[in-house]
């Protein structure tokens, strides 16, 4: 062991033994993180049009702070890009981050010097969890892949903007940059395909233990590997040994992942965004996501199915229960009031609060009344997959199809792109269709009540997914395939993909 990775240990122990007093005490810590947020919102713009100043407890505070989306605080964000001060939190803010938004066009989300600093903290504990948890730590001393957006950020009205993930590479600790890949240079080049085989170049050579990005990216990177290789990636990089991931379920890709590699290895699955770093997984033993309950972020949930209803319940974290899902609502030390994430989640745990991601908020197919989830279609595929294992994916999405060209009803299309197809195209239909009657009774009642008919597969040539991105301005980064949709915009920008064998 060397010098690097002991110390590492050592500290990682003092730190998640100091996390267990937050983790212990979730509602204490919230409490604290809310009469701070409320205390420095009353010096705002924002605060002082929403009475802040007598806002005394959580009843007080949704009596007027309202549930917003990003729409409703555009004008308020145009206010701090033309360099405007105190509108959401004192001052103004460290950055504006840009991210291109699933269910509208780009967003600018504030970041603070305050929390920013949450942000980079998460991520380190993450992978702190993992060495006191495993005693592992000797991955620290080789190469690490960050495959991430551009770090490159732009200075306008004393606010710099620029990509989250590039934005967290300017935090990067200084004990981690020097095994830190790829180059700052090729980090910012702007061709994603291009900057990948670039970063093919750069790797090669190394010694890789651990990396860090979104499974359909990283699945690229391994391809491109092979591609010039032959080899599994276990060949190429024998001590690669963790593989940190985000933004997207896992399952969906896990089987290619894991064959491509050559062999499981330990995963940590994280939970960041622009508007905060949300959870981690803290443990190999369960797949759950460890709430950040003292992260400058209070969090509030409403139940998802009463999410477009008029008398929607607004919950904080006490009342939450466990297998709901809820529409996830923060508040934060970044500036965002009664903000909708627009994503879901589920508690598995309260003790400690442990969630999972099960989808979007507005990502749903209910144009027959079905409302049907993320979370629903992935696990059907899971089913399905797990009941033809020789079948590989390599992305989906699901839209509705409202008339069929052959005069029959109405279905739900499956756009899937296979590395390896399944033995029976048919079998994985009736799968597909079996499991998610069973997911959603909705469903099942449109099914066997004949206003739908059973799903149907198309198949997306290889490599479809990739180029209908591409041709979207959303390859790479953080950019992810929507899971499913109520329209069919995305399927028919697949339709010059459709495989035609």
């Amino acid at each position: 062991m060397s010098l690097r990775s002991f110390l590492i240990k050592q500290i990682a122990k003092i730190v998640i033994n100091g996390n267990q007093k937050w983790i212990l005490e979730p509602i204490s810590a919230q409490q604290k993180v809310f009469k701070h947020l409320v205390k420095n919102g009353k010096k705002t713009i924002y605060g002082k049009i929403h009475n802040f100043e007598i806002i005394q407890n959580y009843e007080d505070f949704k009596k007027y702070v309202p549930i917003v989306d990003y729409e409703e605080l555009q004008k308020y964000i145009d206010r701090i890009k033309s360099g405007e001060k105190n509108i959401f939190w004192p001052g103004k803010p460290l950055y504006l981050a840009k991210t291109s938004g699933t269910t509208s066009g780009s967003k600018f989300i504030p970041i603070t010097t305050e929390s920013i600093g949450f942000h980079i903290r998460a991520a380190r504990d993450a992978l702190f969890a993992y060495v006191v948890e495993t005693g592992k730590a000797d991955f620290f001393d080789r190469k690490l892949i960050f495959l991430s957006g551009s770090p490159e950020i732009k200075k306008e009205n004393g606010v710099y903007t620029g990509r989250l993930s590039g934005i967290s590479n300017h935090h990067v600790p200084n004990w981690l940059k020097t095994n830190q890949m790829p180059t700052y240079k090729t980090n910012c080049m702007d061709d994603w395909e291009a900057k990948v085989e670039q970063i093919v170049e750069e790797t090669l050579p190394e010694d890789m233990s651990l990396i860090s990005g979104i499974p359909p990216w990283i699945q690229m990177y391994f391809d491109k590997i092979h591609l010039q290789t032959g080899k599994k990636i276990m060949e190429v990089f024998p001590n690669f040994s963790l593989f940190v991931h985000g933004g997207v379920n896992f399952e969906p890709y896990k089987a290619k992942l894991f064959e491509s590699i050559g062999k499981e290895i330990d995963t940590i699955e994280t939970y960041p965004a622009s508007e905060g770093f949300i959870a981690y997984q803290n443990s190999q033993k369960d797949r759950g996501l460890l709430l950040l309950v003292n992260s400058g972020i209070f969090y509030e949930f409403i139940p998802a199915d009463e999410y477009f209803n008029e008398n929607r319940r607004r919950l904080n974290l006490e009342q939450v229960e466990l297998g709901v899902n809820y529409a996830l609502i923060i508040n934060s030390n970044a500036g965002l009031w009664g903000y909708s994430i627009g994503d879901t989640v589920k508690f598995l745990s309260i003790d400690p609060y442990k969630i999972v991601v099960s989808g979007r908020i507005k990502h749903f197919i209910s144009a027959f009344g079905e409302h049907v989830i993320g979370e629903e279609v992935e696990k059907a595929m899971q089913y399905a997959c797990q009941n033809q294992p020789e079948a590989e994916i390599t992305e989906f999405t699901v839209a509705p199809q409202v008339v069929d060209s052959q005069g029959g009803l109405p279905y739900h299309e499956w756009f899937i792109e296979f590395c390896t197809e399944p033995t029976s195209i048919r079998q994985m239909q009736l799968d597909l269709d079996r499991k998610l009657c069973e997911l959603n009774s909705y469903y099942n009642d449109l099914i066997t009540g004949k206003t739908l008919q059973r799903l149907k597969i198309t198949n997306i040539s290889n490599h479809g997914f990739v180029k209908y991105m591409k041709s979207q301005g959303k390859l790479g980064g953080q950019n992810k395939v929507p899971r499913l949709s109520n329209d069919r915009k995305l399927a028919d920008g697949l339709g010059i993909y459709i495989s035609q064998k």
